[in-house]
């Protein structure tokens, strides 16, 4: 799973003209969802993502996450973050989860988040979305299941 984080003071998605989703201050989470990804996954990225402290204390440090603040979260499928790039100049997408598949992990998702406390809206699943935001500092971050369990650079796992 990959997501793209973005600390906004405010998001909407609209399909076919029509806002279906918007946010105040918060998070815009656009959630990619690859092969072999559950709701275990879900979970595990919804409290990542919730609990990251992106947001800046009084004195002007990222001490404050998600929960701290109160703020909204906007969880939009975008199975695209999953694109290969490696070859070529069209993008492969054969690492995303099929649409049946991965529907269930997204809805996981999202529900994960509101469990832990967080007002999450969310865009449409598999329709052509436009997604307008603000987005603030800018903060922006790119959060991959794959990458969690590796150690840190310079780190040994002993």
């Amino acid at each position: 799973m990959r997501i793209v984080l973005q600390r906004v003071t405010s998001a909407s998605v609209s399909v076919d003209g029509s806002e279906v989703a918007a946010i105040g201050p918060g998070l815009l989470l656009l959630v990619g969802v690859a092969d072999g990804d559950d709701a275990s996954t879900a979970t595990q990225m919804a409290r990542k993502c919730a609990e990251m402290r992106v947001f800046s204390d009084a004195e002007g440090k990222f001490n404050l996450s998600l929960l701290d603040t109160g703020g909204e979260a906007l969880a939009v499928s975008q199975f695209t973050l999953l694109a290969d790039t490696r070859r070529g100049r069209r993008p492969s997408f054969v690492g995303a989860a099929r649409p049946e598949v991965a529907e269930p992990v997204v809805e996981a998702f999202a529900c994960a988040l509101r469990d832990l406390g967080v007002a999450v809206q969310t865009g449409v699943f598999g329709a052509k979305m436009s997604v307008a935001l603000v987005n603030d500092g800018p903060v922006t971050v790119v959060v991959d299941s794959g990458e969690m369990e590796r150690p840190r650079r310079g780190k040994s796992r002993e």
